[in-house]
């Protein structure tokens, strides 16, 4: 299993049940060294996450490689998917500008 850190719309269960088929074991998390920012996708508003110095609170989902796989198609090429720290110390992948 991956840990992934969602900040926006991958909180939403209904949201992973549609992209993944089920709603991921999470807990809450954060992560230091970014800042949100929007982006517009086919009308949509979305965050993003961009270099910063804020403190970001999300969750942390626990996902497969071919759940990973899938939430790489669903962000598309507009999200660069890092692995980063999180403020708890454990690594986990995140959506990036």
């Amino acid at each position: 299993m991956h840990n992934l850190f969602v900040y926006g719309t991958l909180k939403d269960p209904e949201v992973q049940k549609k992209v993944i088929g089920r709603v991921a074991e999470s807990q809450n998390g954060s992560i230091d060294g970014y800042a949100k920012s929007k982006i517009v996708l086919k009308g949509i508003t979305y965050s993003i996450l961009v270099k910063g110095t804020e403190e970001i609170e999300g969750v942390v989902l626990q996902v497969t490689e071919e759940e990973l796989k899938k939430l790489d198609v669903f962000e598309t090429k507009a999200y660069r998917r890092v692995m980063d720290k999180l403020r708890s110390g454990a690594s986990a992948w995140v959506y990036v500008k």
